[in-house]
């Protein structure tokens, strides 16, 4: 858990007894279960949002793909230009 071993979590457990004594420590644990909980649903809540969002912006883009689609009349004179070319001789100069 958080890359400690045993002893450093009894070490940090003595310190803590130590520091807030026995009659404040189950205050001190009840606030500390209360303060993860809470980081816990603000950070599902946040990666949710964040799935929301990525999922919108994929069917956005999706959306906007398949709305473009090359005219033809764009695509028609280059083709009827490249032909020409193409037939024609070189002229001499």
């Amino acid at each position: 858990m958080f890359g400690l071993g045993t002893p450093e979590i009894i070490a940090i457990l003595v310190i803590v007894f130590l520091l807030f004594g026995a009659k404040k420590l189950p205050e001190f644990a009840r606030g500390l279960g209360k303060s993860l909980g809470e980081f816990k649903k603000a950070k599902s809540e946040f990666e949710e949002e964040l799935l929301k969002t990525e999922k919108e912006t994929m069917s956005d883009a999706s959306a906007s793909k398949t709305e473009v689609r090359p005219s033809p009349e764009l695509s028609q004179p280059i083709d009827v230009e490249v032909e020409k070319t193409a037939d024609s001789k070189p002229e001499d100069k």
